[in-house]
């Protein structure tokens, strides 16, 4: 049991920023924590580490994997091309019981749309994008749709924390987004479904922007304040 809480704890922490990109994992204390050994410890970083949440380097010790600009660059350029591969082969192979999954994960994350819990959102959202994955049941996909989730959960925690009307409106259009993914696959309609795959990552990405590029500070204030 301890085992699998530290598992889904370190999941939920580094997608949500609370353990930020690069920080170090401290085998010790995470021991202490959850009551684990050294040995299951060791087991669960080293799933993370397959899975692309944590980097394990000889005689450094374990590390969330960190966000550096080849890795957003990357990002970028993946996102697009994967999200809709695996968005056609969704509405294409998705089981029943897959797609009332898809709906839960989807309820959790309008409920916390809904109480401006950013943290709640990040992660339900990645549940169903996730999801979605399984849906594809891709060999080769999969893999590269999964770490690619990873990074897009971390750098949309701007997206989910609005600071104004416009931000929780774009909040609002990403939860209908969802719910015509589902319809989309539910009937089976890839097209469609490609079609809100791309309307929902372009929504996404001008979020996106902006935490990687936020608006500079006004020239003229920091003149006037010198």
């Amino acid at each position: 049991m301890n085992k699998e809480l530290l598992y889904t704890d370190l999941k939920k922490q580094i997608l949500t920023l609370v353990l930020e990109p690069g920080s170090a994992l401290d085998e010790q204390s995470l021991s202490e924590k959850y009551e684990i050994s050294r040995t299951p410890l060791r087991e669960v970083l080293r799933k993370l580490a397959g899975e692309g949440y944590v980097d394990i380097v000889s005689n450094r010790g374990a590390s969330v994997s960190s966000m550096n600009h080849k890795v957003l660059r990357d990002f970028f350029v993946t996102a697009p091309m994967l999200y809709a591969a695996v968005g056609r082969l969704a509405a294409e192979n998705a089981r029943p019981q897959q797609i009332e999954s898809m709906k839960t994960a989807q309820q959790r994350f309008h409920e916390a749309s809904q109480n401006s819990d950013a943290g709640e959102m990040v992660y339900w959202n990645d549940q169903f994008h996730s999801l979605m994955g399984d849906m594809a049941d891709n060999p080769y996909l999969t893999p590269s749709y999964n770490r690619l989730l990873i990074d897009h959960a971390r750098i949309s925690q701007t997206f989910y924390r609005p600071r104004n009307k416009d931000m929780a409106g774009r909040v609002d259009m990403a939860v209908r987004h969802h719910d015509k993914m589902i319809e989309a696959i539910e009937s089976g309609d890839s097209e469609r479904m490609v079609e809100l795959i791309i309307e929902h990552w372009e929504l996404s990405q001008e979020l996106m922007d902006y935490f990687v590029r936020p608006d500079p500070l006004p020239i003229t204030d920091i003149v006037s304040q010198t």
